[in-house]
């Protein structure tokens, strides 16, 4: 059941799963539910880095790192739930504050500009 995160102890998965284990009838979604995010593979993530490194003409080269999609939090929601097979379990959205964020601070939008990087010659092999 969802190993590829059994070492982690954060993050938006993690917490649905720890929830759906706690209470597998509610799963909270912290904010509106549609809040954008960009996940990133890590060997993607290894790979850009490791060309970043080899390209590197300077002492200190910036390149924005992600994938070039988006996922939101009630697809993740659903996802998990999916995988996890609990029956007839509830969404409870708690609408979240400043516009549908999940909690101050929230970054309801995210997707960066990869263009540097791509521009290197790599693109992520895998998107959500």
């Amino acid at each position: 059941m969802l190993n590829w995160r059994s070492r982690s102890k954060h993050g938006v998965v993690y917490d649905f799963i720890q929830k759906l284990k706690t209470n597998p009838k509610e799963l909270e979604i912290l904010g509106d539910g549609t809040q954008n995010k960009s996940y990133l593979y890590i060997n993607d993530c290894i790979q850009a880095m490791l060309l970043g490194l080899e390209k590197s003409t300077g002492q200190v080269e910036i390149n924005n790192i992600s994938s070039e999609d988006q996922t939101n939090v009630k697809t993740i929601a659903e996802i998990v739930i999916k995988k996890m097979k609990p029956k007839n379990v509830k969404l409870k959205l708690t609408a979240g504050v400043d516009g549908g964020r999940g909690w101050k601070g929230d970054v309801k939008n995210m997707l960066l500009d990869i263009g540097k990087i791509k521009s290197l010659g790599w693109k992520p092999k895998r998107n959500t």
